[in-house]
């Protein structure tokens, strides 16, 4: 990855027809998807023109410059090789499409030109990482390379191929982890919500054990002084290490131990919860997306403490909590996520004190 979790390169020639291809399979992809672009490789461009105020500004030594008007913004900023500029710009979009950068081992759909020149830095291996080739005439008439060719087009079949290609990078190369959220004090259960039992074990052991059938590991989230009590159970612990913050510190602090896994958080105190939401999360999650959440038909609310958050959500998160943003549920209101619908409509009900606890009752 170089500027994006999910991104793909289409490498050509000049004259191959790149640019045309890219516009319709973007209008194919948009459909669906919220799609970036970056154009590299440019001789010379200019967005700024002599004499405006901000050619003057930078001139007199401004480094970066950004311009706006009320649909759009521009920076302009000098070259270099540091691409955190371009991640920041591209994460809010589900995937990155490149024209250009043929020398960088990210992957890439190679369009081949009509006189089949760019096929010799495939057979010298100057080309790399080249997952499909785009070709301009019937595919038949090509020798085997050993990848999918596609007539150019064939642009719904390329938009497909991209799609599953992405797709299945990401669930093959991002881990499904499981998190209990046991780090709250309880103050109006007045004793831990965790070792409450309302099936056959407690909400800690009875929560693990539901995220253990669709994850591959499977942690609880706690506090320094609840891992003497809860290490007793066998599961393993992850102490916050972002303290004062509510869930997200148990969040943050699990994507820390495993930055490139996915997230299943489950809240202790959602006794309703069974393994059908769990499965769900698990089988309908999209990892372009930031997180995969339900909406709660009782609240009306995105709910934040039985989701699947996404590798790409944590610099987001982070971001958000270096500008005082703690809450999850705002995170998810605020970004690009895949919404469910919830079964039972009572499915995630949360359990917050006595009253509520007796009123509880599972045949």
């Amino acid at each position: 990855m170089l500027f994006h979790p999910f991104e793909i390169a289409f490498c050509g020639y000049s004259g191959s027809g790149k640019t045309t291809l890219i516009r319709e399979v973007v209008r194919h992809l948009s459909l669906r998807h919220s799609i970036a672009y970056y154009k590299h490789g440019c001789h010379r461009f200019e967005i700024d023109r002599e004499g405006k105020d901000s050619w003057v500004v930078g001139r007199a030594g401004a480094e970066t410059v950004m311009i706006s008007d009320p649909e759009k913004k521009a920076v302009i900023t000098g070259s270099g090789t540091e691409t955190l500029l371009e991640r920041h710009a591209f994460a809010e979009h589900d995937l990155l499409i490149v024209e250009g950068l043929k020398e960088l081992p990210l992957q890439k759909l190679l369009v081949v030109d009509s006189e089949r020149k760019i096929l010799d830095l495939v057979k010298s291996g100057s080309v790399t990482n080249v997952a499909a080739l785009i070709v301009p005439d019937d595919p038949a008439g090509y020798p085997p390379f050993g990848i999918p060719l596609f007539q150019r087009d064939n642009i719904g079949a390329i938009a497909i191929f991209i799609e599953t290609l992405l797709l299945d990078r990401a669930l093959k190369e991002r881990p499904l982890h499981g998190l209990v959220l046991a780090g709250g004090r309880s103050s109006r259960m007045g004793c831990d919500k965790a070792l409450l039992a309302y099936h056959a074990s407690n909400q800690l052991v009875h929560t693990a054990k539901l995220l253990q059938r669709q994850c591959s590991k499977v942690f609880v989230s706690c506090r320094e002084d609840q891992a003497e009590v809860y290490r007793d159970f066998g599961i393993e612990l992850i102490a916050d290490t972002y303290l004062g913050i509510g869930p997200l510190g148990g969040l943050l602090s699990a994507q820390r131990s495993s930055p490139d896994a996915a997230w299943i958080i489950a809240a202790c105190d959602l006794p309703f919860v069974d393994e059908a939401i769990i499965r769900q999360l698990s089988s309908e999650r999209d990892p372009l997306r930031f997180a995969t959440a339900y909406r709660n038909p009782q609240s009306g609310c995105i709910e934040p403490l039985c989701a699947c958050y996404e590798p790409k959500s944590r610099n987001r998160l982070l971001l958000r909590h270096l500008d005082g943003k703690n809450s999850l549920a705002a995170f998810l209101n605020k970004s690009r996520i895949k919404e469910l619908v919830l079964q039972k409509s009572d499915a995630l009900q949360n359990i917050n004190d006595q009253a509520e606890r007796n009123g509880v009752h599972f045949s």
